[in-house]
């Protein structure tokens, strides 16, 4: 587990975008992904908005995802294994870059094909509690084809990663913008952040 844990931090400090390729296991990933494909089949997704609870708005120009937040009260077994994975994360990450993360959020995200999310920040102006954002895949045997990219701008160096299974990306929430290009197929992941309140 350290492995995947320092392969984020060691990609992030060189390029400002930390990916490990099995940071997710090949179990943990397929639980979740069918823990997701049931709880849609429930219709138990929601349509996905901008902004935070404060100021939110629905507008399916800019993003077409659905979400389902995760949270320990569900006492669901595959998403408590998930949430101790990131809780270690933030112990390694607290201890070796005292970065002084203190709590977190992270949801499902569902993208049909044809969904997408424009170019976006992913820190509020209004609330800068968001300090990293971290992204797990649940796609196996995604294709180029298949499109769905997360597309990461950077000044000098756009940076264009598949969504495949088991995958996670960290950065800055403040400091990159970003977006999920267009998908031409079913695109599932988990996306959430590590706070500083």
């Amino acid at each position: 587990m350290e492995n995947s844990f320092e392969d984020l931090i060691a990609s992030y400090i060189e390029n400002k975008v930390g990916i490990s390729e099995h940071f997710l296991s090949t179990t943990l990933a397929n639980n979740l992904k069918q823990n997701l494909i049931a709880l849609n089949k429930q219709s138990l997704l929601l349509e996905a908005g901008v902004g935070n609870s404060e100021k939110v708005s629905y507008d399916g120009a800019i993003r077409s995802d659905s979400i389902y937040w995760l949270d320990k009260k569900h006492n669901n077994a595959f998403e408590n294994e998930f949430f101790a994975q990131i809780e270690a994360f933030i112990v390694y990450l607290n201890q070796s870059c005292y970065t002084g993360i203190t709590g977190y959020e992270f949801h499902y995200s569902l993208y049909e094909s044809g969904d997408f999310y424009l170019k976006h920040l992913d820190q509020f102006k209004n609330n800068p509690s968001r300090k990293y954002s971290m992204i797990s895949y649940l796609n196996s045997n995604w294709q180029e084809s298949d499109g769905g990219e997360l597309l990461i701008h950077q000044v000098n160096n756009n940076q264009k990663i598949a969504p495949t299974q088991g995958k996670t990306v960290f950065f800055k929430s403040d400091e990159l913008v970003h977006e999920v290009l267009v998908t031409q197929n079913t695109r599932m992941s988990i996306t959430g952040w590590l706070k500083s309140d």
